[in-house]
């Protein structure tokens, strides 16, 4: 899978899907460390990736867009911060979210909860 990660996780999240197989990127790679959330969104959407992000700001974003795309990943936050939890948590969910990522979703991901919402979100 293709995936942006967000400014607000860390490069070690994006090393340990790299060696999952994945193709990442972090924002700060893309010069985007600095960039507004719409900027951040657009960017995924052009280069068809998966954004990864623990910023519930994005949900809103999407709603009022009407947009199918990107899919985005939110890492909620009674699910752990460390980037190895974020890790194991999210490579033992992503096959069973590929299909929907595929087709275009909002994930909301903690340890005890797997929420999916199909977009186009509706406000």
């Amino acid at each position: 899978m293709r995936f942006l990660l967000d400014n607000n996780l860390s490069q070690g999240l994006a090393v340990g899907l790299r060696e999952a197989g994945h193709d990442v990127v972090h924002v700060r790679d893309v010069k985007l460390g600095a960039a507004d959330d719409e900027t951040v969104l657009a960017f995924a959407r052009d280069e068809e990736r998966i954004l990864i992000s623990a910023d519930t700001d994005f949900g809103g974003i999407l709603a009022r867009s009407g947009c199918n795309r990107p899919s985005v990943i939110l890492f909620r936050r009674d699910g752990g911060r460390r980037p190895a939890e974020q890790l194991a948590l999210l490579l033992a969910n992503l096959s069973q979210l590929a299909d929907a990522l595929d087709a275009g979703s909002m994930v909301i991901l903690t340890d005890r909860l797997i929420r999916v919402r199909d977009l186009p979100l509706i406000p």
